[in-house]
């Protein structure tokens, strides 16, 4: 895997309105690597591989995210190659379960 690979948590109202079917929709439309799962204080967290140019316009699309969804925030950090093993075995893009 070469390019860029970034993880992003996004905070507000992402829970409950379709926002990880919707982040796994536009990823694997771009032909990115990774996943993305909610995390138990309501937020969701998603990892994103691929060319740098896909990965920064996918991150700045969490920034909107689907129209009942309210962004209040987005962090995001460069993350390592391993992080993307917590995909699902033979998955491009994996929604997981909560943590």
């Amino acid at each position: 895997m070469s390019g860029a690979i970034r993880q992003v948590t996004i905070r507000g109202r992402v829970q409950g309105v379709g926002y990880r079917a919707w982040v796994e929709h536009r990823a694997r439309a771009h032909d990115l690597e990774g996943w993305v799962r909610n995390l138990q204080d309501g937020s969701v967290e998603a990892l994103f591989a691929g060319p740098p140019e896909a990965v920064a316009a996918m991150v700045e699309r969490c920034r909107r995210g689907p129209s009942p969804a309210r962004v209040d925030a987005v962090t995001e950090h460069d993350a390592g190659v391993d992080a993307l093993n917590l995909r699902r075995p033979g998955e491009r893009f994996s929604v997981l379960p909560t943590i």
